[in-house]
């Protein structure tokens, strides 16, 4: 059941009421199309035993969920907490909950990534995963990144961090089950992505 989700064009009108920097814009672009090249892969392949997230629920989740980024970097407050009340407000509250969940998801549900079922919130999850700054990267590559940005040199931090992204590889292990193509060769699927 699709939710109701603003156009790509308030998403962009968004972009600019919210002051979101062009850095930001570029990466939010590019999950954008990482999202949009799963979810096409999962819909081409028909592998999976239930619903597929919904393609345009996952581009505008993927184009808005660093919405609050720029505030935060001003303000030094979670940037997905504050994304997804900002969604709310603006009468998006399904949207709200996929980019509160963009950083760690609320519910990790492995019985249902063994059947092929998806939804929006790991499609969004996944794709930022993959993506460090405007390029496409390994899970390897982006916790590395992670680690360095956020970790402060803090054991507890740098825990939860290995730990989310360790959920992040169990994900992309079912995900890419049910792909026709490895996370390797993502890139290349994302060229082809009409968003």
């Amino acid at each position: 059941m699709a939710i109701n989700i603003p156009s790509i064009k308030e998403c962009l009108e968004f972009h600019d009421r919210f002051e979101m920097l062009d850095n930001i814009r570029a990466h939010s672009f590019v999950v954008a199309r990482v999202a949009e090249a799963l979810v096409g892969g999962l819909h081409r392949t028909g592998k999976s035993s239930g619903p597929l997230p919904d393609k345009e629920e996952v581009i505008v989740g993927a184009l808005l969920h660093d919405i609050a980024k720029t505030l935060c970097i001003k303000t030094d407050c979670r940037h997905a907490e504050i994304g997804g009340q900002i969604c709310l407000e603006l009468g998006y509250p399904e949207l709200g909950e996929i980019v509160a969940e963009h950083v760690v998801l609320k519910y990790f549900t492995a019985d249902l990534y063994a059947r092929g079922i998806f939804g929006t919130k790991e499609m969004v999850f996944y794709a930022d995963k993959r993506v460090r700054h405007d390029q496409v990267v390994s899970l390897d590559g982006r916790l590395e990144y992670i680690l360095e940005r956020y970790g402060d040199n803090n054991p507890a931090k740098e825990q939860l961090i290995r730990q989310n992204f360790n959920k992040t590889i169990e994900l992309e292990n079912y995900l890419f089950s049910f792909l026709d193509f490895s996370p390797g060769d993502l890139p290349q699927y994302i060229s082809q992505a009409k968003f």
